[in-house]
């Protein structure tokens, strides 16, 4: 279903969740590309900005959080900006979904629109949806931080757990925000004209919001890198602690183990029949334990 608002002399169109009917109808009225409209009926497409005489179609896609908000998944935003008009289709992002809502109640209540042109408008949905990004990525952020916190906790399941969640997701950020870059890039340069004048400063404040959520992903990924070596090395170091404890029994208890099994043996054997035999090998066992210790310090393995 096609939903309309009017601002002044621009229409925006929302379509949710579009049908055939839907499509058919802006390929009739609108005369949009066939392989345009091929995009809108699939998923999954490539970011992109294609450059026609009279109007640009937009594939973007943002991040967002899953119903529990723990993986992050990306969202398409595909738009139609022509002179006159901005349309944008299926299942966006929540960001342009409450946008169109807030627009639609306005108009209910005939309030009067700030935006007059396209290219206004389409900055307005980029900003806001630039902005929800950013505090996504501070969340992120956030969260790495809070792992450097707890890196020398020893709640290593629950550390391996966070670490490994939050680089899933700034590997997939890598690959929202890396092929967009230079998308983007075409608006500051020129390539993207639109419709409107004096809109440079404009499109050059999106591009520094993408620039700034760039650089946070990849000072992210480098600190979830360097975190998840650290937390390896000291993993390594705590089992070679652990390991270096039970060699040192093991390695104590053996010369005592081969006492204890020698004078277990039903043969004859000196002192064995010396009433105070338990208490002299107890005392042999004492100071092979103490000339072991003496010499485990002596090589400084203590």
């Amino acid at each position: 279903m096609v939903e309309t608002i009017k601002i002044g002399t621009l229409r925006w169109h929302h379509i949710h969740k579009p049908l055939d009917e839907d499509l058919n109808y802006l390929k009739d009225n609108f005369y949009f590309h066939p392989l345009d409209i091929e995009d809108c009926r699939s998923t999954n497409q490539r970011p992109k900005i294609d450059i026609y005489d009279d109007y640009y179609f937009l594939i973007l896609h943002f991040p967002n959080f899953d119903r529990r908000n723990k993986f992050l998944t990306t969202k398409e935003v595909k738009i139609f900006w022509g002179e006159d008009y901005v349309i944008t289709i299926g299942e966006s992002h929540w960001v342009v979904d409450n946008m169109f809502e807030e627009a639609k109640k306005q108009e209910e209540n005939n309030e009067e629109f700030e935006i007059g042109t396209s290219d206004a408008l389409l900055y307005n949905i980029l900003e806001r949806l630039m902005t929800a990004t950013l505090q996504l990525l501070r969340s992120i952020s956030l969260e790495v931080d809070r792992i450097n916190a707890d890196l020398f906790s020893k709640k290593a399941q629950k550390t391996i757990e966070m670490i490994s969640v939050t680089r899933k997701n700034i590997i997939l950020l890598n690959t929202i925000f890396k092929p967009q870059l230079p998308l983007f890039h075409k608006f500051e340069s020129g390539q993207i004209k639109g419709f409107a004048e004096n809109m440079e400063d404009y499109w050059g404040n999106i591009l520094d919001y993408y620039q700034k959520m760039w650089d946070m992903v990849e000072d992210d990924a480098e600190l979830i890198e360097g975190l998840s070596k650290t937390f390896d090395s000291l993993q390594a170091n705590r089992i070679n602690e652990i390991m270096k404890v039970l060699t040192f029994f093991s390695t104590i208890l053996l010369p005592l183990t081969f006492l204890t099994g020698l004078y277990g043996m039903n043969v004859g054997l000196p002192l064995q029949n010396d009433p105070k035999s338990f208490w002299i090998i107890i005392v042999v066992m004492l100071l092979v334990i103490f000339t072991m210790l003496l010499y485990f310090r002596r090589k400084k393995w203590l």
